[in-house]
């Protein structure tokens, strides 16, 4: 264990593709990553901590899927990073894989829009655009309830989510796809438009 080493993107984004090859896991990294930055920005928090965070959260699961959010510490303490950026990279499991509740802001909407941006995304592919571009929260609205649709994106997270941040779910849907929208190229969302 040496000091504490504040990761740079660059070395997050290494990281992830050392651990993880599959093209569907490295969007949905890049994705959770660019909706948290774009709500850091719109918090006025720290952008580049919550948007590495965001790139990582699932680091472990395409190698160590039945050790999810438990392989990852492992990983990242080795490397030295911080433990407040472990402890929410664990959190976003809460319940699922792990029993650290998250507490802090980011936390919460990393765990929030972590199944969310799964959703937007499953309805943005349905469109005759496959774009989230285009995108309305009336879309997903309507997808929501029918629960064949994107059967494993789990709604109780995002409304649990929603609910720790105070927010109404749709209103959170309309931040995610805002900050999808920035990053619709990376994740293959740009479609037609």
């Amino acid at each position: 264990m040496g000091e504490t080493h504040i990761p740079t993107r660059d070395e997050a984004w290494k990281l992830l593709l050392e651990y993880n090859t599959n093209e569907s896991l490295i969007k949905h990294a890049l994705c959770v990553e660019g909706v948290l930055r774009y709500m850091a920005r719109k918090r006025g928090e720290d952008e580049e901590k919550w948007g590495i965070i965001g790139l990582v959260h699932d680091l472990d699961y395409e190698k160590y899927p039945q050790e999810h959010c438990r392989k990852t510490p492992e990983i990242l303490r080795e490397r030295g990073w911080p433990e407040e950026y472990i402890r929410a990279i664990v959190s976003h499991g809460w319940g699922l894989c792990s029993d650290v509740e998250p507490k802090e802001v980011m936390e919460k909407i990393l765990y929030a829009v972590d199944e969310l941006t799964g959703l937007i995304t499953a309805v943005a592919l349905v469109r005759p655009s496959r774009s989230v571009l285009d995108l309305e929260v009336r879309s997903v609205k309507k997808k929501w309830k029918d629960k064949a649709f994107a059967a494993g994106v789990n709604r109780e997270v995002i409304e649990k989510g929603a609910q720790m941040l105070g927010m109404d779910v749709w209103a959170l849907t309309e931040e995610v796809i805002e900050g999808m929208r920035e990053v619709a190229d990376a994740i293959g969302l740009r479609g037609s438009l």
